[in-house]
């Protein structure tokens, strides 16, 4: 039975290290994924980071998520599924522009 997953392949011509920084999320700490994190840390240039538990402050993705749902979100986007998912995919087209960006001080 073959697993299930994702294939890196490696590439000779490829000498630069790649970083992939996983959270705590279940399918990053499931067996078939910590098989796979072996795997691809055997490749030589890829180099997995876990972020600590509890640490959204240091997730990206989180901390804009936290924004498109409390700041930028219209309260009327809820009332349907099309009004929300046209309100999140317009945010993210103007993610970086207009009112939608995040200053880090």
């Amino acid at each position: 039975m073959q697993k299930k997953g994702v294939k890196l392949k490696k590439n000779s011509n490829f000498n630069k290290i790649a970083y992939i920084v996983i959270d705590n999320a279940s399918t990053h700490t499931s067996n078939l994924f910590k098989e796979k994190i072996k795997d691809w840390e055997s490749e030589g240039n890829i180099v997995i980071k876990r972020l600590p538990t509890y640490s959204p402050e240091l997730n990206l993705i989180e901390i804009l998520w936290r924004f498109v749902k409390y700041t930028w979100m219209p309260f009327d986007a809820y009332e349907t599924y099309k009004k929300l998912e046209q309100s999140v995919l317009d945010i993210l087209r103007k993610f970086g522009k207009e009112k939608y960006t995040i200053k880090f001080e």
